[in-house]
């Protein structure tokens, strides 16, 4: 846990830490709001003010950053990256959870969401049990039991809350099951994929040798991974149309 916390606080001091702390916390804080004495108005603003930043960011990422770093050598890429993944690393799961929860819980709160419990307990077991296993295999990690033991509990608690809720179960409108459907793959990507590759970016910039070819190839792949999220929220932009009208 120690080492854990002296990751956090130096990836933060990396990224700023005034940069770090409002990434986190504005975000969270305005979720807070929409989701306890916040009018259907200004829930509604928080969800989309956090989706247009998740997705021009990764939009960004992928048509323009991704591009411009792919001209560049190695060892520039890397200092790039260097640079920019800790602020990244904040600031994007942050979105992307403030994004997701409040679109959910904005979509219950209008009624366009029917039967939303088991559809959100079979949501949350699609990302979080691929995601986990994405994230071992990440950090070479699958025959850790530890990581086996997180991966099972999850199995476990999750095959739990799916027995509870499943009973109850009933079609949703298409367009509701079509958000879902690509926010999972949304989630996973970013919590399975990117949030590790970042973190992988850092156990290499902190090193005692860091490894630039390393850095550089984890960071053009999540460029390009940044312009294919962007092309899902564009996606599910479209969707929302539909549930709206």
């Amino acid at each position: 846990m120690a080492t854990a916390t002296a990751g956090v606080r130096g990836m933060a001091e990396r990224a700023n830490a005034a940069f770090a702390a409002g990434a986190v916390v504005v975000p969270l804080a305005a979720l807070a709001y929409a989701l306890t004495v916040a009018p259907v108005r200004h829930h509604m603003y928080v969800h989309v003010m956090a989706g247009v930043l998740w997705t021009g960011t990764d939009l960004f990422m992928g048509l323009v950053l991704g591009p411009v770093l792919g001209s560049l050598d190695v060892g520039d890429r890397a200092e790039v990256f260097g640079r920019f993944t800790p602020k990244m690393t904040f600031l994007m799961p942050v979105l992307a959870v403030v994004t997701v929860f409040g679109g959910v819980t904005l979509a219950v709160r209008l009624g366009k969401f029917p039967h939303a419990d088991p559809w959100i307990a079979l949501m949350s077991t699609a990302i979080v049990v691929p995601g986990l296993l994405l994230i071992a295999s990440q950090f070479d990690a699958l025959s850790d039991l530890r990581a086996l033991a997180v991966v099972g509990a999850a199995v476990v608690g999750h095959g739990v809350w799916l027995a509870d809720v499943l009973p109850a179960f009933a079609m949703t409108s298409p367009e509701m099951i079509a958000a879902l459907v690509v926010v999972t793959l949304l989630s996973v990507l970013g919590f399975g994929v990117l949030l590790p590759g970042e973190v992988r970016m850092y156990r290499q910039l902190t090193s005692t040798n860091p490894n630039e070819e390393i850095i550089s190839r984890i960071g053009m792949r999540n460029a390009k991974l940044s312009g294919v999220q962007g092309a899902l929220q564009l996606v599910i932009i479209a969707v929302m149309v539909y549930i709206r009208l």
